[in-house]
């Protein structure tokens, strides 16, 4: 599990699996969030603004990351 520790009060979905090292870059998180490829605390979510805030829960291929 990966875990992301905020600099500011969020982060934004497609940047944090950017940091987490899960995808290479932002056309890759945008596609992998179109095709329902990810959840957020347990739902899938088709935003990749979405913001996440400490206690987060982001998983992806078998791949968790926590934010706080």
């Amino acid at each position: 599990m990966e875990t992301i520790t905020l600099k500011d009060e969020y982060i934004k979905l497609g940047q944090a699996l950017k940091a987490a090292g899960l995808v290479e870059s932002g056309v890759d998180a945008k596609f992998a969030i179109q095709d329902g490829l990810v959840k957020v605390n347990g739902a899938v979510t088709l935003q990749r603004g979405k913001k996440l805030y400490a206690g987060d829960m982001v998983e992806y291929r078998g791949n968790r990351i926590t934010v706080q």
